[in-house]
């Protein structure tokens, strides 16, 4: 269980985050939408201990960021690091011995190759392949679907279905309602830094449509001439 209570995030005079209160509860899935710039990726961060923010962040385990595995929306990886190399920088962290790593590359990725060199997808699915062998209790991860092909997608869902039958905490973004709708018990509108509306997954299909009709309201039509 994560509690947020009234976390607030302000970049100089630009104020990100606006007194966000939520419990995201153990083995459940939380979707987080938003346009960009409502302040999704600034929260991950808040959450994860590497932005700072007034209010308060408590869980059932402490100290939290020792229990989280986070997905940034583009890893990064140093030049000289192999993906083998990477995923036992990680999981040492944790204090995880990984035995017969190749049985567990699950994407089939070159685990020899530097890290730097693999396209987008690959260094997402490396990344998520790191955080996953780490054994974390929560995860974070902002975008996982973006970038990936059809295959992983499937294996990443049931991933995700997965961790939640583990009773494992995830909280998802993305702009795929598609993949939210799969895989999420409830789902979290952000806009403007704050938490708007809350849909659960008896709701989503209503909630879809009235996302669609918005989206059309734009003006679309000036396209044509």
């Amino acid at each position: 269980m994560i509690e947020l209570i009234h976390i607030s995030k302000s970049f100089g005079q630009h104020q990100v985050l606006h007194e966000v209160s939520f419990t995201f509860e153990d083995g459940k899935v939380y979707g987080i939408v938003g346009e960009n710039g409502a302040g999704k990726t600034t929260l991950f961060r808040c959450i994860a201990g590497l932005e700072t923010a007034s209010g308060k962040i408590s869980a059932n385990l402490q100290p939290l960021k020792n229990h989280l595995g986070y997905l940034t929306s583009d890893p990064y990886f140093l030049s000289k690091l192999t993906g083998e190399e990477y995923i036992y920088l990680l999981t040492d962290a944790r204090g995880k011995s990984i035995q017969h790593l190749s049985e567990r590359n699950i994407f089939e990725l070159p685990l020899k190759e530097y890290a730097s060199s693999y396209s987008t997808g690959m260094k997402k699915k490396l990344a998520l392949t790191a955080t996953l062998l780490q054994n974390n209790s929560f995860y974070i991860l902002d975008e996982p679907f973006n970038g990936i092909d059809l295959q992983s997608s499937i294996i990443l869902t049931e991933i995700i279905l997965r961790l939640k039958a583990m009773g494992k905490t995830i909280l998802i973004s993305s702009h795929i309602f598609s993949t939210l709708k799969d895989t999420c018990d409830e789902i979290l509108v952000l806009e403007e830094g704050r938490i708007s509306k809350t849909v659960k997954k008896e709701q989503f299909g209503n909630f879809e449509e009235e996302m669609k009709e918005k989206i059309l309201k734009k003006d679309i039509d000036k396209l044509w001439l």
